[in-house]
């Protein structure tokens, strides 16, 4: 079993922290540090656990916030090059990996005044973990300082500092605090988007994929007008970029975006789709098995999902749309695919008893449709 994201942030990491703070500043107090974060850690989730180590920095790293900010610039490992942030402990000469949550935290409580060096301290901090969370609560009280600012790293030598631009701004960061105004207004972000999108780094890419489709969920248009607009001719890695920020538009059948893929067309012919039983218990599959004969003259492109909508507690249905196939079909062909669908608890859905209506899409147009009783 994997070991549960919380321990991530132990005491054994905040002792490693207390003393790479204490070497960077012989008037830190590492016991007084520890002690403060130790007695109840342990009871606390992940991102708990970062909000109390920072109350604990607080308490001790020095009240003027420059001072403290050379402290744990001074604390900070050596940077990695070529390598990604990740969430291993502290390096043997300084700090790194997920103490830098915390740390990150308190630069954002502390620094708001002081923003132009939160900033520069964040600029460190997210070469050696990231800053992605940090840096949300500047965008909100400091916008233009902060796009500004932006617009200059997406030009940074480090791949870590030009996907903070991305990743950073995202409206809907998972695990960070939403950015209404970004959510309402995704304009700011758009001309930095832009040029990452094309950037040297998949590492950056792959987070500007993520941006544009937090966008799509709130302005979809936007986004078809932006894949219309630069997929055109695009290399491999922006085609890759353009189709990763499409998913969510995709799975909901968007007509438009769908004949931006070639897969916009109705299909022609026939479509069968069965379920192998129709009633599972929780934690139980069930098969799906699906199948399409064309009737066109010509080789036909589709995009296949299912939509399952659950139950919910008030006895109404949510809809989800799971990817399923990317298809060519040939004059006459038939071409079958089965995909097995588990029903069974996890942390963002909370299953109920009942008809559960699961149903074909094939290019965005729901062609057939099936039940399964799901009992508790």
């Amino acid at each position: 079993m994997a070991e549960p994201f919380k321990h991530f942030i132990n005491t054994a990491l905040v002792g490693d922290a207390a003393l790479h703070l204490q070497r960077a500043d012989a008037r830190f107090d590492a016991a007084r540090f520890v002690e403060a974060v130790a007695p109840r850690l342990e009871a606390l989730e992940l991102k708990a656990r970062a909000q109390w180590v920072a109350d604990a920095l607080e308490a001790v790293l020095p009240a003027d916030f420059h001072a403290a900010a050379e402290v744990i610039e001074r604390a900070l490992a050596s940077v990695r090059l070529g390598e990604q942030p990740s969430g291993a402990p502290s390096e043997p000469d300084g700090l790194t990996g997920w103490m830098l949550w915390p740390v990150g935290e308190f630069v954002a409580r502390r620094g708001l005044a002081h923003p132009e060096r939160a900033l520069t301290v964040l600029h460190a901090i997210t070469q050696r973990f990231t800053a992605e969370f940090a840096i949300r609560p500047f965008l909100e009280r400091h916008p233009a300082l902060v796009f500004g600012t932006l617009a200059r790293w997406v030009h940074d030598p480090s791949e870590h500092v030009r996907r903070l631009v991305s990743e950073g701004t995202r409206p809907r960061l998972p695990w960070g605090r939403q950015l209404r105004a970004l959510r309402d207004d995704p304009s700011p972000s758009l001309p930095l988007l832009a040029v990452l999108q094309d950037d040297p780094s998949a590492y950056v890419r792959r987070s500007v994929a993520n941006h544009l489709n937090d966008i799509a969920k709130d302005h979809p248009e936007l986004v078809v007008d932006w894949v219309a607009r630069y997929l055109p001719g695009a290399r491999r890695e922006r085609t890759a970029v353009l189709r990763h920020a499409s998913r969510t538009l995709v799975k909901q059948g968007h007509r438009r975006l769908l004949a931006l893929w070639g897969v916009g067309e109705t299909f022609e012919g026939a479509v069968g789709f069965t379920l192998d039983r129709d009633a599972i218990r929780l934690g139980e599959s069930v098969t799906l098995r699906l199948s399409l004969t064309s009737a066109a003259s010509g080789v036909q492109r589709l995009a296949v999902d299912y939509v399952v909508h659950h139950v919910k507690a008030n006895g109404t249905t949510s809809p989800k749309v799971f990817k399923g196939w990317v298809l060519e079909v040939g004059p006459g062909d038939t071409m079958v695919r089965t995909r097995r669908h588990t029903m069974k608890p996890i942390t963002t859905r909370h299953y109920y008893a009942g008809r559960h209506r699961i149903e074909l899409q094939v290019n965005g147009h729901v062609r057939a449709a099936a039940i399964v009783h799901l009992e508790i």
